[in-house]
């Protein structure tokens, strides 16, 4: 091998993240490959990676990275629904919030020949993030708007031994582009004769990440998530949890789904009854059964997974608790179940702002006279 050969390749940023020059020299500041990694936060077993790569291999990577997922996986999109301008440094004193949209769980086979042509755009736009997850197999891969790779991951030696399969060494002291000043630019602030070959073909409105991003929405049928609801359920945690709901035959029909798809789903009914519920009593009564199913692998799971699922609820619950009235009252006839304890707080009051339908149905069922 000469020296050619030897000689490393210059990191290459995405055209959507500019980092500014040095103020001394006017030179870019240094950028290497490399990834740090560390114990996730109330975690024994997963691992959170950050990693900068260059824009050329992230299709590479994410391809790569796919093997892990089990033939399916969400895709997650993060960009700002309304137009922040062509261009936006990143020491900005207005920052808007992106959204983040998750798609149902896909197979990789239909999910990656839809994504193929948006890649690169995805990639490049300093807009946008996204990403590809398989809670059930505790995996997950986001590219950030900042252009820095997370992994979080309960088989932290297979994901270091895929980087090491493409070069990235790990580097504790590793610098990331947001440790230097840069600005974020759109695909349509630059001229048309720097973009990337495969981008060059496409018109100017197939560049605005608001209609390639609602195209990519609409196409996979995403929908928004609370941002605030951010955790990892390794696959350890999964299989436990899946362990505990098949011993049960009244919950066994949750024993094979994604459980944090449930604690979402007990977060947005929780997000809906504050802005006031809108179904009926049968439906609020649905809800609650969200709660109920948590509360039963609460209780029968080992400490640690008890513990990260209590961290994971905490607000939630306590947003509901404070929402509840009348809670000198039971929403269910305990004896409708029996296995219920009565101090389950979800099941003591109701929602402060019942719809109408809800309010009929209580009017109905006497709770007001009791």
């Amino acid at each position: 091998m000469n020296n050619s050969q030897q000689a490393p390749q210059p990191f290459e940023y995405p055209l959507g993240f500019q980092p500014w020059r040095d103020d001394i020299t006017g030179r870019e500041l240094p950028q290497s490959e490399g990834y740090t990694y560390e114990l996730l936060e109330n975690s024994r077993d997963a691992y959170r990676f950050h990693a900068v790569m260059s824009a050329g291999r992230i299709t590479e990577l994410f391809r790569e990275f796919s093997r892990f997922l089990g033939g399916e996986a969400f895709f997650i999109l993060e960009f700002y629904e309304e137009q922040v301008g062509a261009n936006r440094p990143a020491d900005g004193e207005e920052r808007p919030l992106p959204t983040i949209y998750y798609s149902p769980y896909l197979p990789l086979d239909e999910l990656f020949p839809t994504l193929e042509t948006y890649l690169p755009r995805l990639i490049h736009d300093g807009f946008v993030g996204f990403g590809l997850a398989n809670n059930r197999e505790g995996m997950e891969l986001f590219y950030s708007e900042e252009k820095v790779l997370t992994c979080f991951t309960g088989n932290h030696i297979r994901v270091m031994d895929l980087f090491a399969r493409l070069g990235l060494r790990h580097d504790p002291e590793l610098l990331f582009p947001t440790d230097f000043g840069h600005d974020h630019l759109s695909l349509l602030w630059h001229p048309r004769q720097s973009l990337p070959p495969e981008l060059l073909s496409l018109d100017k409105p197939d560049l605005d990440y608001l209609n390639f991003c609602r195209d990519l929405t609409e196409g996979l049928d995403m929908y928004p998530v609370e941002e605030s609801l951010s955790f990892f359920l390794s696959k350890r945690d999964q299989d436990i949890i899946e362990d505990i709901l098949g011993q049960n035959p009244e919950y066994a029909e949750f024993a094979e789904d994604d459980f944090g798809n449930l604690l979402f789903d007990w977060n947005d009914f929780v997000l809906e009854c504050e802005a006031g519920f809108t179904g009926d009593l049968w439906e609020y009564r649905q809800g609650l059964t969200l709660r109920d199913v948590i509360q039963y692998v609460l209780d029968a799971a080992p400490e640690a997974q008890r513990d990260k699922i209590l961290d994971i609820i905490a607000e939630t619950d306590q947003r509901f608790q404070k929402i509840l009235t009348d809670r000198r009252k039971r929403i269910d006839a305990p004896e409708a179940h029996p296995r219920e304890n009565q101090e389950h707080f979800w099941y003591q009051g109701v929602v402060g702002n019942p719809g109408a339908e809800l309010r009929r149905d209580l009017i109905r069922s006497g709770w007001y006279r009791q």
